[in-house]
């Protein structure tokens, strides 16, 4: 098999949009006007969800395809003095290094999408706020490991940001557990 994007191609365009549908279908909102919580309703609803949870489940394993960690000449944002990213060689490095623990985060991941897979079967809304959650830490877990390891000042920033969003009324986030 031969790839045709990049790790953070296929990220982007495939796997992060799936993920939406599951972040998406489930969530609470508090604006000046009082608080909104979503939760899927409709048969639409329900198949978006199936459709981001097969989308996970199955193309993850499109990652166990040796492929190019960026695009040519994409060297994320891994140069300068404030860097925040590792660069594709380095995240490359890194896989090689331990391609046990790559193959664990992606099936960590397929998990949950196998996870949400079940929940639909059974439109079990409650269960799906547990799998929102699994979802998000099973993605950081690999970002943290590969993308942006264990930066303080990154993670910092992105716990301000979730604050201020908190703060603005435009999302309620759900606290990370450590």
């Amino acid at each position: 098999m031969t790839p045709v994007v990049s790790v953070k191609e296929l990220m982007r365009d495939m796997l992060d949009p799936a993920s939406d549908y599951i972040f998406d279908a489930v969530k609470v909102v508090t604006t000046k006007s009082g608080t909104v919580e979503t939760v899927p309703k409709t048969d639409e609803d329900w198949q978006k969800l199936r459709i981001g949870a097969t989308t996970i489940a199955e193309g993850v394993y499109l990652l166990k395809i040796p492929r190019p960690f960026a695009p040519p000449g994409d060297e994320n944002a891994s140069t300068g003095p404030e860097a925040t990213e590792l660069s594709p060689a380095q995240i490359k490095a890194k896989l090689e290094r331990d391609p046990v623990l790559w193959n664990a985060k992606i099936e960590a991941l397929r998990n949950v999408g196998r996870e949400v897979l079940e929940i639909v079967k059974k439109k079990d809304t409650a269960a799906l706020w547990d799998a929102s959650y699994d979802l998000d830490q099973a993605c950081e877990s690999c970002h943290l490991q590969y993308w942006y390891p264990g930066d303080p000042a990154l993670l910092q920033k992105v716990d301000r940001q979730l604050q201020e969003l908190y703060e603005k009324g435009q999302s309620a986030p759900k606290p990370r557990k450590p």
